[in-house]
């Protein structure tokens, strides 16, 4: 049998867990002296209240190693085989973490999304497909897939980001500029700045326009936004609506990835078609 583990940066939320079937791995996050587990300790709305009222600016870190090691051993122990699919190693240590924390168990297979939110909730997908596959055949068959994964989304400032450390001070300082609203993506498992539009409803529209261009709709789409989905509403509006059939309900994002997106930031994850850049 294989299991799945996924890190909560997927924001696979606890409640949806038995439906993919998976354990999650919560991340930790801080704000002001104190230390929350993903998805545990605060829900989404008492995370937005504190992070709003007292104006945090919060810092991420890896889930707890010492419990992971004690579930995993567990599951392995059984005769199980572990697939461990977790956030982009350019934003996250706990990659190589992971991985070096279970090198000597060859039942365990660390996989680097290179992605997050959405895009690793659609490769929890693409691995239940395979799940009666050996385990060798379904990590291959992800890691080929990775690549197809796109996202695109438009954060209400780039200063949670920036703080973060998870865009450079030059994207900071253009995404900045008066009027300039940016739209990112992921390239190579890192964050990078996709298009610079004037103006908020000029960004929606190139987000629309690159969805017509490049969506698979063999696959989920998966609209999220963080704290508010006023904007996201009005952008699934301008959406050609054949392509409302794939999409799954919104994501909320886990405060984990709203630590870094900040509020009222809204967008896509899509699989991309084959052989469109």
């Amino acid at each position: 049998m294989i299991k799945v583990f996924v890190d909560t940066a997927s924001s696979i939320k606890f409640e949806e867990a038995q439906k993919y079937d998976v354990e999650l791995i919560p991340l930790r996050y801080t704000m002001g002296e104190k230390e929350y587990e993903d998805g545990i300790d605060l829900t989404i709305d008492e995370f937005y209240k504190l992070l709003l009222e007292n104006k945090y600016f919060p810092k991420t870190s890896l889930p707890n190693l010492g419990k992971l090691e004690e579930r995993i051993n567990a599951v392995t122990a059984n005769g199980d085989d572990v697939i461990i699919l977790v956030l982009s190693s350019k934003l996250s240590g706990s990659y190589n973490s992971i991985k070096l924390l279970f090198e000597d168990n060859k039942k365990v297979h660390v996989i680097d999304s290179l992605s997050a939110v959405g895009g690793m909730r659609i490769l929890v997908e693409e691995i239940n497909k395979y799940r009666n596959r050996p385990v060798d055949e379904i990590i291959k068959h992800v890691e080929n897939f990775i690549p197809r994964i796109k996202i695109l989304a438009i954060p209400e400032t780039l200063n949670y980001l920036a703080k973060g450390g998870r865009l450079s001070r030059k994207e900071w300082l253009i995404g900045s500029s008066l009027h300039i609203k940016p739209v990112i993506t992921f390239k190579d498992g890192c964050v990078k700045t996709d298009a610079k539009k004037i103006g908020l409803k000029t960004a929606m529209k190139y987000i629309a326009n690159e969805m017509t261009r490049l969506v698979d709709t063999n696959y989920t789409i998966v609209p999220s936004y963080t704290y508010n989905d006023k904007n996201l509403r009005n952008l699934i509006n301008m959406v050609d609506s054949s392509y409302q059939k794939s999409m799954c309900e919104f994501d909320n994002l886990d405060p984990v990835l709203a630590c870094h997106w900040g509020p009222n930031a809204f967008g896509f994850i899509f699989v991309k078609k084959e052989n469109v850049d």
